[in-house]
């Protein structure tokens, strides 16, 4: 579980206090301002207060925690900060609320004045719900339900993506080659923009004297530009620090450039990067990416749990991902990070009360409270007869006149069978790819859909140059053809290590014969 008192600004609070926060947000320019909600759905902020950014009416600091009276009764969606420091919140109901520094109008309310209490922004966003707030140095980017962009505040270098360096006092939609495009990601460095849209497209905009911008150049954009040499990579997110730029793509694999005199690209070197590089962390496959406009880190987390870091760490500049010994990315800012922020808002889960979901989780192969048990592979998997008829239709029938309390199962192994199972109480599925192509032969004969969606995800995520044409094959068995499209992507991404594979030696007649075909037409054999 995530320990906020790593964050030194919450030695501040009692034990009491800690264990009630939810959520939390550590920012400031020396990481000594922190909001958090409780498990009350009470909003307190505590620090310094620098130009009124905890949001109470006045520029006091405290050492005590004081509610957000403002905010009572709102649930915290996302959060983000600027280097004033000001305050863009997004609650559940997709408000937005924004507090604190304000010369550069990265309030978003048409004024310059600081804003000493939270401010609901409607201007433009009346009837949108949005989902994502991210801050700049002093400019505010928010991502609604439909996919578009709104932008507000400072503007010397084009940050806002309208065309010009004006300031923009209000939310504007960020139009342009954006216009008819759905993003599904923003961030914010310094002074820039940067947009994930949902075919894998990343476009930037604002300042570029680092390369920030990945676009092999050093000029600044008024209007989102996108970048071409992420042609044929489909990105999943993006993360900025102050002057460099992370993204992670479907396949695992981060990409970064910009500024890198602290190593916080992870090359190995210390020279800026103007278009995208890849960053090889030990062969694993990245889950999660993290940065912060304020700070010149970079972190890692692999699908394995391991959590790596590099750039500046403690006055030191780290050149090339080092392993901690952490288990969240969110500990890296809050022991290396100068100064010691959280790069995203903050989610403590309660570690004392289980939920209905929690509870069902734990009597999965529990024989002391099953009435049935399925044997398998000479095994037994215990399970509860009326869970499995609510949560499956082919349970359903099949149980609803049974009063066997044992059920032998041959059609399936038992690591597949079991992870049905368990799917069943938990909702989730852990298996080696491998596994996974045999769950979901299990999920298409049972016609369990949402299976069939996470096994199709499990065989994405742990695809290898060695496995590839195994998972294809399977992907067509299947008819997943999603999880086929993104195979034979790959296959095609790694064509030449794949063709020397015994998997691609020995793959089907028709399916080589198709494979070759459809390469051929994406110009894959060309020199």
């Amino acid at each position: 579980m995530l320990d906020v008192g790593k964050w030194p600004i919450f030695s501040l609070c009692s034990e009491e206090e800690l264990q009630l926060i939810r959520q939390a947000c550590v920012f400031g320019s020396a990481g000594n301002e922190v909001l958090y909600s409780t498990v009350n759905d009470e909003i307190f902020v505590l620090g310094t207060n620098c130009c009124g950014c905890l949001g109470l009416g006045d520029i006091q600091s405290t050492i005590e925690p004081r509610r957000l009276e403002s905010l009572s009764g709102k649930k915290i969606a996302c959060l983000s900060y600027g280097s004033g420091p000001h305050v863009v919140l997004a609650t559940t109901e997709g408000e937005v609320f924004t507090w604190g520094h304000n010369a550069y109008s990265q309030l978003g309310n048409g004024t310059t004045n600081h804003g000493l209490v939270p401010c609901h922004i409607s201007t433009n966003l009346s009837n949108k719900q949005v989902i994502e707030v991210a801050c700049g140095s002093y400019h505010s980017l928010v991502l609604t339900s439909d996919g578009e962009v709104f932008a507000w505040g400072y503007n010397n270098s084009g940050q806002i993506g309208s065309g010009s360096t004006a300031n923009q006092p209000i939310p504007r939609r960020v139009t342009a080659c954006l216009q008819n495009k759905v993003v599904v990601n923003i961030a914010c460095g310094q002074m820039c923009s940067v947009a994930v849209v949902d075919n894998g497209e990343v476009y930037v905009w604002g300042y570029n004297g680092n390369g920030q911008l990945g676009i092999g150049s050093n000029g600044n954009q008024s209007t989102p530009c996108r970048i071409a040499a992420l042609q044929g990579i489909r990105v999943q997110r993006v993360a900025c620090g102050y002057a460099h730029t992370l993204v992670l793509t479907d396949e695992g694999q981060v990409y970064v450039w910009g500024a890198n005199s602290y190593g916080q690209l992870g090359t190995g070197n210390k020279s800026n990067q103007t278009y995208p590089t890849p960053v090889t962390v030990e062969k694993e496959r990245i889950i999660e990416i993290a940065a912060c406009h304020s700070a010149h880190t970079s972190a890692a987390k692999t699908q394995g749990g391991h959590v790596y870091m590099w750039g500046q760490c403690r006055g030191q500049s780290v050149i090339l991902p080092h392993l901690t010994h952490f288990s969240c990315t969110d500990d890296v800012f809050a022991c290396f990070a100068t100064p010691a922020v959280s790069w995203r808002l903050l989610s403590v889960e309660p570690d004392d009360h289980l939920t209905v979901a929690e509870s069902l989780k734990r009597e999965f192969d529990n024989p002391n409270t099953a009435d049935l048990k399925f044997l398998v592979d000479g095994k037994y998997i215990y399970a509860h007869k009326v869970l499995l008829k609510i949560r499956c239709e082919h349970f359903r029938s099949s149980l609803e006149d049974s009063e066997d309390d044992i059920v032998e199962m041959s059609e399936f192994s038992y690591p597949v069978y079991r992870a049905f199972l368990e799917y069943l109480y938990t909702d989730s599925i852990s298996l080696s790819p491998e596994e996974a192509v045999g769950l979901l032969d299990l999920a298409t004969f049972y016609r369990e859909n949402r299976l069939k969606k996470l096994c199709q995800q499990t065989i994405k995520q742990g695809i290898c140059e060695e496995n590839a044409i195994a998972m294809l094959s399977a992907a067509v068995k299947y008819d997943a053809q999603d999880l086929e499209e993104f195979c034979f992507r790959f296959c095609i991404n790694h064509l030449t290590v794949v063709t020397q594979t015994s998997g691609f030696a020995e793959m089907d007649h028709d399916l080589l014969k198709n494979f070759i075909s459809k390469a051929s037409r994406v110009g894959a054999f060309k020199k």
